[in-house]
């Protein structure tokens, strides 16, 4: 069986020991860029390798992209190979933000050619939940190969971007909370606000109470209100750099809904020019 989307805490847990499965941390904190990786030095999931997000899955920051640009794919390719990572390999990312750091693991996957892979539902806190073990225990593996195919159609960059908002012919999709989008507050980017005529769908709105994915069928009627009379390939996701917009792609996914993209700069990027709009408020 092949894991695209999800995997249930039990499901993992019988795979552990499986040749050709690999599990990867992705534990961040935007604010503490080192937290993640002294938790996984405490105690992970056995066998689990660690990847963080502003050195391994995204590039260097420049003046004129966002805070997490996308990762270059053959340096990718090459940090995955080192993981034991293939091609056919079977892929499983957590954290402990209900897929709000692993989702962008998921989709750089994804975009690189590999559906093989799939996150812990509920993140570790479902795991630990279940009392299921960890361990400080280095891991290592075999290297393998892994050959990147890229799916440039997954991600849009700003000048494709600057075209979506002047056509309004798209949905843009804004997961940030509420108080960031309507320019309340901006804990983490120099200009508050949104990009006109996008709406706000937090992350969060994709879990149950218990920090897991709510069912297909929720989040068929979810994302069916938002799109309306359009088709999934005509959203466009976006976040504060390209990483927590991953989580609502990845619940289109589960709903059936093949085809959004990523504006892979987001809101950090779309701000370095200054003659880019901004607004405030509900819409």
């Amino acid at each position: 069986m092949k894991y695209t989307t999800v995997i249930s805490a039990e499901d993992l847990n019988v795979h552990l020991d499986d040749d050709n499965w690999v599990v990867v941390d992705s534990r961040f904190t935007l604010t503490a860029p080192e937290a993640g990786r002294r938790l996984y030095e405490d105690g992970h999931i056995l066998g689990a390798h660690y990847l963080h997000l502003d050195d391994d899955l995204a590039s260097t920051v420049t003046e004129s992209t966002g805070r997490h640009p996308l990762p270059e794919p053959d340096v990718l390719a090459k940090k995955l190979g080192e993981l034991g990572i293939d091609n056919n390999t079977q892929v499983i990312a957590y954290d402990d933000t209900f897929g709000a750091m692993s989702s962008r693991l998921w989709w750089l996957l994804r975009w690189m050619g590999h559906d093989k892979v799939a996150l812990l539902d509920g993140g570790l806190p479902a795991w630990t939940r279940k009392k299921m073990p960890l361990t400080p225990d280095v891991t290592t593996t075999p290297q393998k190969e892994f050959i990147p195919t890229l799916r440039n159609e997954l991600a849009i960059d700003t000048a494709t971007m600057e075209t979506v908002v002047d056509s309004g012919d798209s949905v843009i999709i804004d997961v940030r909370a509420e108080e960031r989008f309507t320019g309340e507050v901006e804990p983490l980017d120099k200009v508050a606000g949104h990009i006109p005529g996008a709406i706000n769908l937090p992350f969060e709105d994709n879990l149950d109470i218990d920090g897991t994915f709510m069912s297909k069928d929720e989040m068929v009627e979810l994302y069916e209100d938002l799109l309306g009379d359009k088709n999934a390939n005509q959203v466009v996701m976006m976040c504060g750099s390209g990483v927590t917009a991953c989580h609502n792609l990845l619940a289109m996914e589960i709903a059936g809904f093949n085809g959004a993209r990523l504006y892979a700069g987001s809101w950090s990027e779309w701000i370095t020019d200054p003659a880019h709009p901004v607004a405030t408020g509900d819409r």
